[in-house]
């Protein structure tokens, strides 16, 4: 991977971080016994509300662990709760002795965790925080930071194109999922003082359930048409929630027009950006997270336990969560080679069909 593209000062923390064993069960979770073999399972949410669970993090954290000589189960729950405790309860039964989850919401992964505490397994949260929860660790993005760039992004792209007073709408990721919350967080702290300000007009701001994109397209084509048709701005918390967004703009000719935000860098979202219909996606290394969380789960799986040096308190718990969180970065059409120069996708990928010229208009060789 390139250095340089982004900042990842919280990784360095777990090289240098001080190592101890966790075999008296003090702390706030169960802890691995090194008398067992160190076994790390992992569960993703779904496949269809982002590419980036198959298409990239189960491919990190199999070359991770790998590497490791670690022995090792990824599962996906497909937005199933129910498919979610049973793959955990499974996983338990066969002896990991640490369980990395990306929780569907936090009740389930609460009781996922207590579960897995409760039977001496050492949990980690990934990705999003389960409220409530007990995990060890949590390994994420800085999500508030993400949505800055989203709000700005937005602002950015509106002052590019000349519109004033902008009419602006949500997509908001599912209400169950606290990075939604936190994305949110994020973006309202730059739109909200222009929309108390009257610079801009908040038209709608709608959640959507499961960050399911087939409902975010009728969601939004509501949104359209509540507005007659007047939207000069999409705040839409990934690509798939941008992509929905965009196919209802392209039924009303007006993709291009209407500035779209994205998030997760993903191959149809570059594309977009560099077809000029979607004007920026917010890039999260992947590769570094699970790099962060695999090192953890490591540990943990032989009974020991690093130092992050940072925390995040937990707002329905009350406690502070060892974690580390990663630095994002704004993409735009000018800066699409660097997500591909990263290794994150490759050009073959991006640069297919129609999308080869606009490739070699964008830089990209």
């Amino acid at each position: 991977m390139r250095k340089g593209l982004l900042t990842f000062a919280a990784v360095g923390l777990l090289a240098t971080g001080s190592m101890a064993a966790c075999g008296d069960n003090s702390g706030d979770g169960g802890q691995a016994g090194s008398d067992k073999t160190p076994k790390i399972g992992v569960i993703l949410p779904d496949s269809k509300s982002s590419a980036r669970w198959e298409g990239a993090d189960r491919k990190f954290l199999e070359e991770a662990f790998k590497a490791a000589g670690v022995q090792y189960d990824i599962q996906n729950a497909q937005g199933d709760k129910t498919q979610f405790q049973t793959i955990a309860d499974q996983m338990i039964t066969n002896g990991v002795t640490a369980l990395m989850i990306v929780n569907l919401d936090s009740g389930t992964g609460k009781a996922v965790l207590d579960k897995a505490k409760s039977q001496g397994v050492a949990t980690i949260d990934y990705d999003r925080l389960t409220l409530g929860g007990s995990a060890q660790y949590y390994v994420s993005f800085d999500n508030e930071a993400v949505g800055k760039l989203q709000g700005e992004g937005l602002v950015k792209c509106l002052t590019d194109k000349g519109v004033k007073n902008p009419s602006v709408v949500y997509l908001n990721g599912s209400p169950t999922d606290n990075n939604a919350t936190l994305f949110k967080n994020g973006y309202d702290s730059i739109l909200k003082p222009k929309f108390d300000a009257k610079e801009y007009t908040k038209q709608a701001d709608d959640s959507v359930p499961e960050w399911d994109n087939a409902r975010a397209a009728t969601i939004f084509e509501q949104q359209l048409t509540n507005a007659k048709g007047k939207i000069d701005g999409v705040l839409a918390a990934n690509d798939g929630l941008g992509n929905a967004a965009i196919s209802i703009l392209k039924k009303n000719n007006l993709n291009g027009k209407v500035p779209v935000t994205g998030q997760d860098a993903t191959p149809e979202g570059l594309q977009n950006i560099l077809a000029g219909d979607q004007c920026m996606t917010v890039y999260k290394a992947i590769r570094e997270e699970a790099k962060a969380a695999s090192d953890l789960a490591i540990a943990l799986a032989k009974g020991e336990r690093k130092e992050t040096g940072q925390t995040v308190k937990d707002p329905e718990g009350g406690r502070d969560v060892a974690s580390v969180l990663l630095t994002p970065k704004a993409i735009y059409k000018e800066n699409v080679k660097d997500v591909i120069a990263d290794g994150f996708v490759t050009k073959e990928e991006i640069c297919t069909g129609a999308y080869a010229k606009l490739c070699t208009d964008a830089g990209i060789s």
